[in-house]
């Protein structure tokens, strides 16, 4: 059982930034909710060199169809180069909550 929804992950390099990237989606309703997960540590490379950061990780819930302005608001408020963004399809869930996502994103006006 498919669903509209998706949850896309994110990372910020602070909670002030992963909070105000959460609170413009929602705000917009182009996400229901966002969890902000404490402080974490990410590896990767970059540059060519091993790059050791604090990061905090968004957890945002919306919908196939908002996906692209999700993208776009993350990218215009976001101050990485290259932010994370990737979305995964979420399959089934609690069929309340999942109507609830849509409720809250739904931006049809007609």
């Amino acid at each position: 059982m498919s669903t509209p929804l998706l949850l896309i992950l994110s990372t910020a390099p602070d909670r002030e930034t992963a909070a105000q990237l959460a609170s413009s989606l929602v705000k917009q309703k182009l996400a229901a909710c966002v969890n902000l997960l404490p402080q974490m540590t990410s590896f990767y490379e970059w540059d060519g060199e091993l790059q050791e950061s604090a990061e905090v990780l968004l957890l945002i819930k919306s919908t196939k169809h908002n996906y692209p302005a999700v993208e776009s608001a993350l990218r215009a408020q976001h101050p990485y180069e290259l932010p994370e963004i990737l979305a995964v399809p979420v399959e089934q869930g609690l069929q309340g909550y999942l109507d609830w996502v849509e409720r809250c994103t739904n931006t049809d006006t007609s």
